[in-house]
């Protein structure tokens, strides 16, 4: 597996977000307060405080994992220009009492989106502060109405080597698949992202709509979904079976379980010059540590 490592980014391509915070302005404001005041709470949500500051656009948008347009991070931002995100369907079927093909403009006007600050960690211990626009998981999981047999969800990407040139390799199986326990899906710190920084999502980022578990490692975060389906067995999923000593199925952010080939007790904020300790789920213990109880998560990683 090719993997390179943050540094490979280089300062003059980091911008500041200010363009985008000037657009925020009006939170300051006395109408601003008031529409944020008359927000629901959304458990996990994270505010750009000081130590949490936002990820510049352009590097969320030009270091990315997204193997279909290539194994480098620069990749995705030169080639993802051929895929195709319209028209777009996802299919929910499965352990469900009604199945149904969603077309992605349904999708939207069906699911009203919101912010979600969240941090996403990568498995090669990096880490962004991004500010996802979407809709929680369970909204879209409760529509279909799960059967009493739907214990997990897979979910896959598009399969298409024409859109998608990284899929002419063989360096994983495709199509991609991942997948979820049910309880983790319909927790509401789990979303289907379709924008980022106040924008449609960009295709390499994982246009038209992507998973984002901010709890789990990047890799869990599907791009590009075009089928979601409850199961009633754990679904094999593409790094499990492509590397199951490297990748388990549940890869909850855990310093205390490093990766073969490097320790996961650091990471690097990109953008920022120095490593800072790794968090237990990666800062979201308070909100989804009751969902492993029991479990030895040396063993579930």
């Amino acid at each position: 597996m090719l993997i390179k490592r943050p540094n490979d980014i280089r300062a003059s391509e980091i911008t500041d977000e200010s363009v985008y915070w000037n657009r925020r302005d009006f939170i300051g404001t006395t109408a601003g307060a008031a529409v944020a005041a008359a927000m629901p709470f959304v458990p996990g949500f994270v505010r750009a405080e000081q130590d949490e500051k936002l990820t510049p656009y352009d590097a969320v948008t030009s270091y990315n994992n997204f193997y279909e347009f290539g194994t480098g991070k620069a990749d995705p931002s030169r080639n993802a220009h051929t895929l195709r995100v319209r028209p777009w369907t996802v299919a929910v079927e499965g352990e469900v009492h009604k199945p149904k093909v969603f077309d992605i403009e349904e999708i939207l006007k069906s699911f009203p989106t919101e912010e979600r600050v969240y941090r996403l960690r990568c498995v090669e211990a990096w880490s962004m502060v991004i500010p996802w626009m979407g809709f929680p998981l369970g909204s879209l999981l409760r529509a279909v109405e799960p059967t009493s047999r739907a214990r997990f969800v897979e979910f896959v990407t598009l399969h298409d080597p024409e859109q998608m040139p990284g899929q002419r390799r063989n360096v994983l199986p495709w199509p991609y698949i991942e997948g979820l326990r049910l309880d983790e899906a319909m927790h509401p710190l789990t979303l289907l992202a379709t924008g980022l920084y106040g924008e449609i999502l960009p295709n390499q980022n994982g246009a038209p709509i992507r998973l984002v578990v901010p709890w789990k490692y990047g890799f869990k975060s599907i791009k590009s979904i075009v089928r979601i389906r409850l199961v009633s067995e754990q679904p094999h999923t593409t790094w499990n079976v492509a590397l199951p000593h490297e990748y388990g199925f549940y890869a909850n952010v855990n310093p205390d379980v490093d990766h073969p080939r490097w320790s996961q007790k650091k990471e690097r904020r990109i953008g920022k010059l120095f490593k800072q300790d790794t968090l237990l789920f990666n800062g979201y213990a308070a909100e989804v540590a009751d969902l492993y109880a029991g479990m030895d998560l040396t063993r579930y990683f």
